[in-house]
């Protein structure tokens, strides 16, 4: 999904370095403006936050089925994100 939002955020001229500068940047220029659903924003913010558990809390895991409902979020996502590129 970040790769996503980068592309979108991308589109409209907008680069950034740092994980959250996209999700603010995206939330700025997607959700806000309600270009695509706000819940995008949300299912970002989730998965950064599953990664972040994921790649540096060793104690805490991911279940599988966290792991499977971000993922269909994801195809939800890229899905609607492909239409938008489409129109524009």
């Amino acid at each position: 999904m970040f790769y996503v939002a980068e592309a979108l955020l991308l589109n409209k001229g907008l680069s950034f370095s740092k994980h959250g500068q996209v999700l603010a940047a995206f939330g700025e220029h997607f959700s806000k403006t309600k270009i695509l659903d706000p819940k995008y924003h949300r299912y970002l913010i989730e998965g950064y936050e599953l990664r972040q558990i994921g790649d540096y809390e060793p104690i805490e895991k991911v279940s599988k089925e966290a792991a499977q409902a971000l993922i269909e979020k994801a195809r939800e996502f890229l899905a609607d994100a492909v239409e938008y590129l489409k129109k524009g």
